[in-house]
Order: structure tokens, then sequence, then C-alpha cells
């Protein structure tokens, strides 16, 4: 392979000159402004606004990162459905301790939030689960999430014998391996693009000897 077809990587870049954050804009409550950047991007019609880098690390530290998508956001937290015995969820079972990364390039921002995962309950979870369409609620069924498999060939199988199974259901039992966690953040950074790379960058940290309040701190680009 011919390295040098690839040094044009070296000369990507993009200067950021669509904004400013300035520490007098900023709620007191990172939530709180999570909410108001969030809502800032959806009117701009973003495509999945939701989506978000959602990294777990292993006891012994080896890290994991994918791509999944928010599904609410209150006072407690940030929370997300996924398979209990894929790969994330067998993560989170040993190490709760995640990391949560949205880019909005549009706006040139970012939000990373640093928290502790806990499981949902099972009325929150099958809620949830039973407002999908059906055939997401099929996969959901269908799919071994994580598990090796030989051929598609397994997945197409196990579809047609779940969508026979509840054909006349529009509404599935939750599988019990499948359910929400809610992210409870310790840390949320918020990161504003700025020219030069001289971004702007602030941090809030749950104070420890008062847990509902927050500390804000400017860090450097």
């Amino acid at each position: 392979m011919d390295d040098n077809k690839y040094t044009y990587l070296e000369n990507l870049r993009k200067d950021y000159d669509l904004g400013s954050l300035e520490e007098t804009e900023l709620f007191e409550n990172p939530i709180r402004q999570f909410k108001k950047w969030f809502q800032e991007v959806q009117d701009l019609d973003v495509n999945e606004p939701n989506a978000m880098i959602l990294a777990t690390a292993s006891p012994d530290g080896k890290p994991t990162a994918r791509v999944v998508l928010l599904k609410g956001i209150d006072n407690e937290g940030f929370r997300f459905y996924t398979n209990y015995n894929s790969l994330k969820g067998k993560t989170i079972k040993e190490n709760p301790d995640v990391s949560i990364v949205f880019f909005w390039r549009e706006i040139q921002r970012q939000v990373c939030i640093q928290g502790t995962a806990y499981k949902l309950s099972e009325v929150e979870s099958t809620r949830y689960f039973q407002s999908r369409p059906k055939e997401s609620q099929i996969g959901a069924w269908a799919s071994p999430q994580s598990e090796v498999i030989l051929s598609r060939d397994i997945l197409t199988k196990n579809l047609e014998t779940i969508t026979n199974k509840f054909s006349d259901q529009e509404v599935l039992p939750r599988p019990a391996h499948w359910g929400g966690y809610i992210v409870k953040p310790y840390q949320i950074e918020f990161w504003q693009g700025r020219k030069s790379r001289l971004h702007d960058r602030f941090r809030y940290t749950l104070t420890e000897l008062n847990p509902s309040k927050w500390t804000l701190e400017r860090l450097a680009p």
C-alpha cells in the first residue's frame, strides 16, 4: 500500500467560526444547558441529533465505543435502550462508568458526558419497547446482538419465526434481555468550535460535598 496516497489527511482541516461560548451564557445546571443546545440543533433539522457515541470499559480497562440513540433526557440523566446481552450491556454490568459524546457538526458543538449507567425499571423499558414500530419489536427478538453468527441466514430465519409467532399481535411482549439505561452524569463538558483551534470549553462537575450542586470551570482548548 502506498502510504503517500493518504498524506492529504494531514492537510484536512476546517476553521470553526460559527459561534462562541461565554460563561455568562451558561445555566447553572448542565442538563438544562444540554436541553437548550439540543433544542437549537433540533430547530436546524439536523439528521439524527440524538445520535451519540457511548463508550464503555471492562473492569481491566479495555474500552469499546459505538453509536446509540438518546431516547430520553430529564433532570436525572440520559436514557437509551439496548439488548442487555450485547457487548455494551455486559460491559456496563461489570463496570457501570460510561462516557457519552455528542458532536453536532452543523453548529460546531460537542458535548462530552461522564456518568454512571443504571438499568431502568421493567415498567419503563416495557412502555418504551411497546411504543416502537412492530418491525423494531420483532428485530429485538430476532437478533442475538453481539453474538457470532455463521451467516445472515440465521437472522432471516429468526425474523421469519418471530414474525409468524406474533402475526396476530401488533404489540409484542418485551424480551427479558432488552431494556433501558439511564446515565446519571457526574461531569459534563460543553465545547464550541472557535477560530485558530482556540475553542471554548466549559466543564461542569458535581460537587462531592453537595451532590446536587455543580461547579463550572473553563478549560484550555
